[in-house]
Formats: structure tokens, sequence, C-alpha cells
């Protein structure tokens, strides 16, 4: 929908229309109440992987479809979500594509947009709480700090494979001295660390992994631009994850004691 409360694509009273949902970070309590009411309006759910066991285990078996992508694993082609969305909607459904987070944050949903514009179906994108922001703040560690820092750049550590080298300038951002948090890093992360350091990024500099944020088995590792891979390595942390860069990731520990004993 635009900023005017216009319809976005071509209307059709014979089509229906797909909303692109943020679900937030896994918690179900961080939906939004337009997200919760769409999800139980709906007439098909295409979800993927990430908005968490106990979001999905609202919605009926019936009117769920996975086309989830995980790295390595379980993989539903792009083109085939984007194909599935289209077909229902010009059977008259109701159609909610969950991502995980906002949709337009690392969640394809800008593709996605653009596929059902073209293809004139009526969408709207539902924004959600990113997990960029709520993954760090519920394990204690706010992106900006007036005393540390006052930037932070959003980055993707899962860019498109058929790229020939990386978009990501890791020097510039080592020279920005902000706060950095890439999503979907896990697997890459002795690559960015290196680049970094090699960018000059002091190797104390302060780095927490962040596994599963908000959901029941939520787990954190800390150590430096140094050590966190070992430290990846000997907690076994694993995708979806979280890794905030920066002296915001050394406060942790100034409220670890609160967080442990709610």
């Amino acid at each position: 929908m635009s900023d005017g409360g216009e319809r976005v694509g071509k209307s059709d009273d014979t089509v229906g229309k797909v909303y692109l949902v943020g679900s937030g970070p896994g918690d179900p309590d961080l939906l939004t109440v337009k997200a919760k009411r769409l999800l139980e309006e709906a007439d098909v759910v295409l979800h993927d992987k990430l908005p968490g066991p106990e979001i999905l285990g609202t919605i009926p078996e019936a009117k769920r479809e996975d086309v989830g992508k995980r790295a390595g694993g379980e993989w539903t082609p792009q083109e085939y979500t984007n194909a599935r969305m289209v077909e229902l909607a010009r059977e008259g459904e109701t159609v909610v594509r969950l991502k995980g987070g906002d949709p337009t944050v690392f969640g394809r949903g800008g593709e996605e947009m653009v596929h059902l514009a073209e293809e004139g179906v009526p969408f709207e994108l539902v924004p959600g709480i990113t997990s960029a922001v709520a993954g760090p703040a519920v394990a204690g560690i706010p992106v900006t700090h007036r005393d540390h820092t006052s930037s932070v750049s959003f980055v993707t550590g899962h860019e498109d494979p058929t790229k020939e080298e990386s978009a990501v300038d890791w020097a510039a951002l080592a020279d920005t001295g902000g706060t950095i948090v890439v999503l979907m890093g896990v697997g890459k992360l002795p690559d960015y660390t290196a680049a970094l350091r090699e960018a000059g990024m002091a190797p104390e500099t302060p780095v927490a992994l962040i596994e599963r944020a908000t959901w029941p088995d939520q787990r954190v590792a800390t150590g430096t631009l140094e050590t966190i891979v070992a430290v990846r390595d000997s907690e076994g942390i694993e995708p979806p994850a979280i890794t905030v860069i920066g002296d915001v990731a050394g406060q942790r520990e100034r409220v670890l004691e609160f967080l442990e004993g709610e």
C-alpha cells in the first residue's frame, strides 16, 4: 500500500491478495497486531524457517506451506515461491507470505513486491520488527550507544551466490567506527572477521553471536574479533544467528546478571 493509502498493484475483484508479512524475530509477543490478524484471516500462509516454531505452531497446518531456505539444507527456489504466490492469488485466495524479521531487510521482500506488481497481483507489505535490532536488544546489546557509537551498519553474510565478488566493502565498514550487525553470517564468520582485522579494526573489538534470538532456545556467545571464530566452534553456534561487532557488544557484560535473573 502506498503512502497515500492506494492499493498497490492492479485491482481485480476476481483476484485475491498477497500480504508480505514480517513476523519479527520469533517471539509471538513481538508479532504486530496486524500480522496476527492477517495470519488468522489468511487462506494460505507461505512461510520460511525464520518465524520460529512458536509462531508457526499457531497457524493451522492445513493452511501452511513451507517455502523455506536453509544454507546447506532444505531449499525452495525463489522462482517457485514467486509463482506460487501468483497462482494462489489468481485462484482468489488471501495469501500471507510470512518472513522472519522485516520483509525488506535481507528478506527478498523487494524482489517479491516487484514480481507481484509485474504480474498485476494486488499486494501489501506489512513491516515487522527486524531481528537486526531486536536480536541484539534482547541479548542486552544496544546497537547504538551515546558513549560508544552513533552509527550502525546492517550487512548480509549470505549474498547472492551468483555474484562474482562480494558487494560488501569490509574495509569501509571498519573505517566507520560504528556497530556492524551481520545477519545470516555464521558460516562466513572467519572470512569477514579476518577482512575487518586486515582493514585495521582492533583484534580486541568485542563481538557477540546471538543464536535464535527471542526463541525459547536462544543462546549468546561473546568474544573478540580475534577469538570469536574459536568461540563459535567451541559453543557450537549455528544458524540462524546474528553477529554484532563493535564496542556495544561489550555492554552485555554490564547487564548480564540482570538478564540471567529474569
